[in-house]
């Protein structure tokens, strides 16, 4: 009897082999969104995925056997609003790195979350420039020696978390890829949420962050980060002092506002 994965329905035939590199966290998400709509009774023809340049990038396309925009580097948030606008009917899930999305693709994160345009963005988060020779990256901790920082990074790095609750989402989680089952609720719950939806996952590159820290191989990389992790509830009892250095995970937001196309209709109905 051949065994077949229950998620393979919706994998494009042909895409099997993928482009990430052994103990990548990539799989790990790509079966979380999988689950998360399969759980949800889904039907992923309803959906646009839509990825920018970076190992992330290659999660849903060509993999998903879905409708895939592959775009432009930091420009995936563009395209994914333009789609919303175009066709507000679909769920529009944008899948990429921290660098894509934090770094050239800044402006565009947080105006959507200013915007609250309903789409669901997954940020990879494994804190480098994988694909590309392990540059530093806008998530990079002080101190590592990086390919462009061979004397340690003297720049701080961003909280994903806090900068896009600032501009206005309605809905932000933090995962790492140890807590599969936390990521895959919150992929659910961002899938049905109305507005702007944020999780960040923080996932093992053993490739460039794992040597250049030497953290080691992936296996090393997940043990941190279920040692290191703390729930927002736990958090939330601890001071500044015993936060240092810890990952909270878990919902950060979940609120109510007004999405962007539900506002340009109503206006849209006023001048008719």
């Amino acid at each position: 009897m051949k065994l077949v994965h229950p998620l393979m329905k919706y994998v494009r035939p042909g895409a099997i082999s993928t482009a990430t590199c052994a103990g990548c966290g990539d799989g790990i998400m790509a079966q979380a969104v999988l689950r998360a709509i399969d759980e949800l009774e889904l039907n992923i023809d309803d959906f646009v995925f839509v990825s920018g340049i970076g190992c992330a990038g290659w999660i849903p396309s060509p993999f998903f056997n879905a409708d895939t925009l592959h775009t432009t580097h930091g420009r995936p948030i563009a395209f994914a609003s333009g789609v919303k606008l175009a066709r507000p009917d679909r769920k529009v899930v944008v899948i990429s790195g921290d660098g894509d999305l934090a770094a050239i693709g800044g402006n565009h994160l947080i105006h959507a979350a200013r915007r609250n345009i309903g789409m669901t963005v997954i940020c990879a988060n494994n804190g480098i420039y994988g694909m590309t020779g392990g540059q530093v990256a806008p998530t990079t901790p002080l101190g590592l020696k990086t390919t462009t920082t061979p004397y340690g990074n003297v720049e701080r790095a961003f909280d994903l978390c806090a900068l896009v609750e600032a501009a206005g989402a309605s809905y932000v989680a933090r995962w790492t890829t140890y807590h599969a089952r936390g990521l895959t609720r919150s992929v659910k719950k961002a899938l049905t949420k109305r507005g702007f939806s944020f999780i960040e996952v923080l996932s093992q590159c053993p490739v460039q962050y794992g040597r250049r820290t030497g953290v080691g191989n992936a296996v090393a990389m997940m043990k941190g980060y279920k040692e290191n992790s703390l729930s927002v509830k736990k958090a939330a009892s601890l001071n500044e002092e015993e936060l240092k250095n810890k990952i909270i995970v878990g919902e950060l937001v979940d609120k109510d506002s007004p999405e962007l196309t539900e506002e340009i209709e109503k206006v849209r109905r006023i001048h008719e």
